[in-house]
């Protein structure tokens, strides 16, 4: 027999298994279950199921008894996943199956899969940082659009043009900040159910990062903090124009606001190199791949600057919902999305320390060419 056909050991099973026979006595027990119930399974092995697995519901009642698999309506095929307490107090997650022989015939056989909750506790935990992220930041602009409205529609006469043009445009500028932010929300749920669109069309990326640097410079910033180096010839890129701008803008704000010195943007042509071990790592221009492995041109953008930099301990977390570099604003969430936009085209992204000693990012893209014009 290979090892592509060998059954599979239980034991090897990442979540809890227990089977019990047509007589409700445990006959499988494996490694998994015993490590997240806490009871060996040669003491478990025989035992009826309801004394080798006592489980309770959240409102203390003996589970088996409530369920009666055994008992019950021949109609029944399982239970669905939910919450239940071992004897220790600790939460787990079981879901059952009745196996019968024919339809509506007697169980021979019930499956019960046990999992730990502490997954759906860090899910359930991400999901409450991020509401009540969102709920802060979204008190202080609204706070400022009531006040604001509300004091020229109850005093219009008694302000200056001047005072009135000064209010609306705060008005404006905070309702920018929410629609940004709402933005960054429907971004963040594309993203975690893997529903971000990626609508592919010709993009000069060189000239989109022109336009950011340029829209910098028109908004004060000295032309002399932007360094930009392109090399040429650059590889067609098919990408989502806005989700690249999306990506840029981000990048540079944070380099902008958060770096010091000159920011260098620099745009290369490079290799993706893929198959062989299975890995993605870019390759330098030019050459072949010599190990099995093929190579796909790609576009390389790096963003750094001169600043303090990002610490080494927190360069894993960099990505991760809610990391900031600094006390100056932002939700942490930026740069969460952009990793999600560079995976979605097929990208990879990573963060270091530039030569300056401030923080580098760079993010390479594929090419993207539609399958019709390869």
């Amino acid at each position: 027999m290979t090892a592509g056909t060998r059954g599979v050991d239980p034991d090897d099973l990442p979540d809890g298994l227990v089977v019990a026979d047509e007589d409700g006595r445990v006959v499988r027990f494996n490694a998994a279950a015993a490590r997240i119930t806490g009871l060996p399974a040669d003491t478990a092995l025989g035992r009826p199921l309801d004394q080798a697995l006592p489980l309770e519901d959240l409102k203390g009642r003996r589970w088996w008894a409530l369920t009666d698999p055994y008992g019950g309506l021949a109609i029944r095929g399982g239970q669905p996943e939910r919450n239940l307490l071992l004897p220790c107090g600790d939460e787990v997650l079981v879901s059952a199956r009745y196996v019968r022989t024919r339809p509506t015939g007697p169980v021979s056989r019930v499956v019960i899969c046990i999992r730990g909750t502490e997954a759906r506790r860090r899910t359930e935990l991400s999901h409450a940082e991020l509401i009540a992220t969102v709920a802060h930041e979204l008190r202080s602009p609204l706070t400022s659009v009531k006040g604001f409205t509300a004091t020229l529609l109850a005093k219009w006469e008694r302000f200056t043009d001047d005072q009135k043009r000064l209010m609306l445009e705060t008005v404006d500028a905070d309702a920018d900040r929410v629609t940004r932010l709402i933005a960054e929300l429907l971004d963040i749920s594309r993203i975690d159910s893997g529903r971000l669109e990626v609508r592919r069309q010709p993009v000069d990326i060189a000239a989109a990062v022109g336009r950011h640097v340029q829209a910098y410079t028109a908004a004060g910033q000295p032309p002399d903090r932007f360094l930009v180096r392109i090399q040429q010839p650059l590889p067609g890129l098919w990408a989502d124009p806005d989700k690249i701008d999306q990506v840029l803008g981000n990048l540079l704000e944070n380099a902008v606001r958060h770096g010091e010195g000159t920011v260098t943007i620099e745009v290369a042509p490079a290799e993706i190199r893929s198959g062989g071990d299975g890995g993605g790592a870019p390759g330098a221009p030019g050459g072949g791949a010599t190990d099995g492995t093929s190579t796909e041109k790609g576009t390389a953008v790096t963003v750094c600057d001169e600043g303090p930099g990002i610490p080494e301990e927190s360069m894993s977390r960099v990505f991760t919902r809610f990391w900031r570099g600094s006390k100056r604003g932002g939700t942490g969430l930026g740069l969460y999305i952009v990793k999600g936009i560079v995976e979605a085209h097929g990208g990879t992204i990573t963060v270091g320390r530039g030569p300056g000693g401030g923080a580098e990012f760079r993010f390479i893209l594929p090419v993207g060419t539609p399958a019709f014009m390869a």
